[in-house]
């Protein structure tokens, strides 16, 4: 299938590991210029230098998404470079532990940063650009705004507002042919999600427990898995697809797991 997206521009926070490495990877692989957009410019230019090197095209913005500003000027940069962004891709963030009993105000609000706000400024400010372009928009999101997890009351605020910015975004872009989605993830394998299960007694032990509560094979989604359906909303291929919520987690939140 011709997903399209030859030399299109994609922005995506969060970009040099993990879900987002893997994105930007099935970007690059597709014909697109993914912008990885991160906070660790080696990093950014590790996996930049790496794609290079295939043959792909690349682009990298160092850029601390919790300040603000940064937003703002992460985008500027790109559209000093290539003059239009024809898809984002909000991603950037992290499972921070900040828990109703065990947080703070300040702490509260610093995971808002880390987790939803940046979201919302990344696409106000790409949005003119977007609009131009009749772009999409994809954001990651968790099931932890469905099923909770429990000490994690600001990160699971953030994943409720992803989900509900990525239905009102849909509606209110939709004068502009802009089409807005969200991929949510369950138990998806990342360097993050291993140095949590090695901070837990017993790591083999939960994690076999956890792969044994997913419906589909019993095993962890990938990356490659999750930048295959977010990659495919960004494309042609979806052009009447928007406001979806897409779990991509074999089964994980909606199948019964008790079979």
């Amino acid at each position: 299938m011709d997903l399209q997206l030859k030399d299109k521009v994609v922005i995506v926070t969060g970009g040099a590991k993990g879900i987002g490495e893997g994105i930007v990877r099935v970007l690059a692989k597709e014909g697109a210029i993914p912008v990885i957009v991160g906070r660790n410019e080696q990093d950014n230019l590790r996996l930049a230098k790496d794609i290079s090197a295939n043959g792909g095209q690349v682009f990298q913005v160092s850029a601390e998404l919790t300040n603000p500003a940064a937003a703002a000027k992460a985008v500027e940069i790109v559209l000093e470079k290539f003059g239009r962004i024809d898809g984002l891709v909000n991603n950037a963030g992290v499972n921070d532990g900040v828990g109703l009993e065990s947080g703070s105000y300040e702490r509260f609000v610093d995971s808002l940063h880390k987790n939803v706000i940046h979201y919302y400024l990344m696409a106000h400010h790409a949005l003119p650009a977007l609009k131009a372009s009749k772009g999409a928009i994809v954001n990651i999101g968790s099931k932890v705004a469905d099923t909770g997890q429990g000490g994690t009351s600001a990160y699971a605020a953030s994943n409720g507002a992803r989900n509900a910015l990525t239905r009102e975004w849909a509606l209110e872009l939709l004068p502009y042919e802009i089409r807005v989605n969200a991929v949510i993830v369950a138990e998806c394998y990342t360097p993050l999600y291993q140095t949590w299960i090695n901070s837990i007694p017993n790591a083999e032990e939960k994690l076999a427990s956890i792969k044994a509560r997913i419906p589909f094979g019993q095993r962890m989604t990938t990356a490659e898995e999750i930048a295959n359906a977010t990659v495919f909303l960004l494309s042609e291929a979806s052009s009447h697809t928007t406001g979806q919520l897409v779990y991509v987690d074999g089964g994980y939140v909606h199948l019964d797991r008790s079979i």
